[in-house]
């Protein structure tokens, strides 16, 4: 936890990024990320490697916003704790990567895809407890059986 007490100016900032989410196409691209459950690093590998696909620009898009916005409280610009206070869905975002990462860097040779997000995520035992919710609902979803007709 930080020592210093949020401002004005990290308000207004938070309340920027927000707005930036509303935006259509990234509604869109979001509305894409969230239900995308990968189950396989190809699952990921067949998005991120394919440029032509809208689904590739969507993951590029909301991946990219949450690398920028964790870049901000790692460099200071961004007070840490009201951040974490107001990036759920950036938990979220790296809770469905995570267990690709290293491989995804690896095949790909992005050596940084996702890096902010994970030091982000990383600094704070609370955003880990956080993540590791999130990746124990996703393996819940995975188990359940297929809904028909519905």
């Amino acid at each position: 936890m930080s020592n210093s007490q949020a401002t004005q100016a990290d308000a207004e900032l938070i309340l920027k990024l927000y707005d930036f989410r509303r935006e259509p196409v990234m509604r869109e691209a979001r509305a894409f990320v969230f239900n995308f459950a990968p189950r396989t690093i190809d699952d990921i590998l067949a998005i991120v490697s394919d440029f032509s696909l809208k689904e590739n620009a969507y993951m590029r898009q909301v991946v990219g916003y949450w690398e920028m916005a964790a870049s901000l409280v790692l460099r200071g610009a961004l007070h840490e704790d009201l951040a974490r206070d107001n990036f759920t869905e950036l938990l979220f975002v790296y809770a469905r990567l995570d267990p690709f990462l290293a491989e995804l860097r690896q095949r790909t040779g992005m050596k940084t895809f996702a890096a902010h997000m994970q030091q982000f995520v990383e600094s704070s035992p609370a955003a880990r407890e956080r993540v590791a919710l999130f990746q124990q609902r996703f393996a819940a979803q995975a188990a359940e059986p297929a809904k028909v007709g519905v």
